[in-house]
């Protein structure tokens, strides 16, 4: 594919990631208001984002082995169907448990598009030019997640709208990516048996969401220490040991363990896992913060998270273009481990009366290190596998990504809520309101508070409570960003590769299977190309 070909396909591609990254940050300044519109608890505040993420990292491995076995594009425009499927019943609802079903539902066509659109991205574009299109993959982010906050808070304050439509927004720009992606995304199919490992398949999913529910429910629905933790802690246990003998057997696993014997792979694997508990587990509350301890409207509440996502996108696109430039990309990876851990440091010193200027100046730095590491994490391992494991790899990384998220969510979500809890008892003791161990326990521990039904003693108590245990998320998800840090120190650099992932799948496939080549017509799909002659390809 020349440039034209390759910026008419990522329209679909750009799009689909669109309505990944509105649909969570549309929902961002929204759920405080829809959390108390439907009487809900902050363990329901933290279910209806963990419900997305959980489905989203369990499901995430799956597309990318099935995007190594069939027709990428077909994948993607499913993904996005289920997207739309997600997005109406959440809009429908009526309760937590019909909005956090439809969370699921939306996670799985999320794992689809996290996955597979950096999948076919290396598909069609070699590793050293990557860079130069990661300025419009840094647009697309950062007008989604500036944009969706905004959006969210205008529907929110909109009395004739109301946040339902934070849900119904997405369907048309879905709909629009299934449409471009069918007329402009043409790629080559591999011919070749095709076994998928169901067994495997059941056995990862089960073991990640026995874990996962096991730590965004201990210490809220029960005790860290009881017979819960022990069923839902050894099951998933057991349940992962049992993919792991199934995955070292099976011909086609869903996760290639002989991947990890790649000293990047394996590097890469673990900085994303701690960068997403690091990063998303902090900055999941911070809407809240703003809302809550700051006591800003939803749309001003997502003014404020612009000067974080301005950082990610000038440093995402400034180190994108010098990787393609000099080839180098290790040291970019390294500072923005350092860059990171000093913003989440930063951020661990706010509270309800810190100064705009200075939280801005926080989320910057913040911003830049996220926007140097997280892309450039996916490129050094697409570079150094096979093309024909790009999906199997690419998938682990986000797999892994979005399981720290997930963890990180959960965990922090529970510290928020102990922390706020304890909080709020010392604040109405000290102002000596009888009960204060009850109303600390009550309103303020389990559910998110209305704040213009406060009184403003009350209030002040609240915001007070809600900056102090915002502050201790990003405490401890300093050490994490550190971890990472040390991961990426002993990433080996290599030559980025001049070839894109198709030319190298063709190369790899003369010694192997035949590639098939699709017909010309942007409409073609997959069966078309397997009924068509074989051909070469290079």
């Amino acid at each position: 594919m020349n440039q034209r070909q390759i910026l008419q396909a990522m329209s679909g591609l750009m799009a689909g990631m669109f309505v990944a990254i509105l649909a969570g940050t549309v929902v961002s300044n929204a759920l405080p208001t829809i959390i108390a519109d439907l009487g809900a608890s902050q363990s329901s505040y933290t279910w209806v984002v963990t419900a997305e993420l959980l489905a989203m990292t369990a499901t995430v491995p799956l597309w990318g082995k099935l995007s190594d076995l069939f027709n990428k594009k077909l994948l993607l425009q499913a993904s996005l169907l289920m997207f739309v499927i997600g997005s109406l019943l959440a809009g429908f609802s009526h309760d937590t448990t019909l909005l956090i079903f439809s969370r699921v539902v939306q996670g799985i066509g999320a794992g689809g598009l996290t996955a597979l659109a950096q999948v076919v991205m290396a598909a069609i574009i070699p590793p050293r030019e990557l860079g130069k299109y990661s300025g419009i993959f840094g647009a697309v982010f950062a007008v989604g997640t500036v944009a969706g906050p905004l959006i969210g808070g205008v529907l929110v304050d909109t009395d004739w709208l109301g946040w339902r439509w934070c849900f119904f927004i997405g369907v048309p720009f879905a709909l629009l990516a299934i449409l471009l992606l069918q007329r402009t995304l043409k790629l080559p199919t591999v011919k070749r048996q095709v076994k998928i490992d169901w067994l495997g398949a059941f056995l990862i999913v089960a073991g990640v969401c026995a874990l996962l529910i096991w730590v965004s429910l201990a210490g809220n629905q029960f005790d860290w220490a009881s017979w819960q933790t022990a069923a839902l802690v050894i099951g998933g246990v057991l349940l992962l040991g049992l993919a792991v003998l199934v995955e070292a057997r099976t011909d086609e696993p869903v996760i290639p363990l002989d991947i990890f014997k790649n000293r990047t792979v394996t590097l890469t694997t673990v900085a994303s896992l701690l960068v997403g508990v690091a990063m998303f587990g902090g900055t999941v509350f911070l809407s809240q913060y703003f809302q809550v301890s700051l006591g800003k409207s939803p749309t001003v509440a997502g003014l404020m998270s612009l000067p974080m996502i301005l950082g990610l996108l000038v440093s995402s696109t400034v180190a994108g273009q010098l990787i393609s430039r000099t080839g180098k990309w290790k040291s970019y990876l390294v500072a923005g481990a350092v860059v990171m851990t000093v913003g989440l440091a930063l951020l661990s010193l706010i509270d309800a009366d810190t100064h705009f200027g200075l939280l801005s100046l926080y989320m910057a730095v913040l911003g830049v290190g996220v926007g140097m590491l997280m892309q450039n994490l996916v490129l050094a391992a697409q570079n150094d596998v096979p093309a024909a494991e790009l999906g199997a790899a690419t998938s682990v990384l986000s797999f892994f990504r979005s399981m720290g998220g997930t963890i990180g969510t959960s965990v922090l979500g529970a510290i928020l809520a102990n922390r706020v809890a304890s909080e709020m008892t010392k604040g109405l003791e000290k102002a000596g309101a009888a009960g204060g161990a009850e109303g600390g326990s009550g309103g303020g521990a389990h559910s998110v508070p209305d704040m213009s039904t406060l009184p403003a003693p009350m209030r002040e108590i609240v915001q007070h409570a809600y900056g102090v245990a915002t502050a201790d998320l990003f405490l401890v998800a300093t050490p994490f960003a550190l971890l990472a840090l040390v991961a990426v120190v002993f990433i080996k650099e290599k030559p980025l590769k001049t070839t894109s992932g198709m030319e190298r799948l063709a190369e790899e496939a003369a010694a192997g299977a035949p590639v098939t080549v699709p017909a010309q017509r942007s409409g073609d799909t997959a069966s078309k190309a397997d009924s068509g002659p074989a051909s070469p390809v290079g």
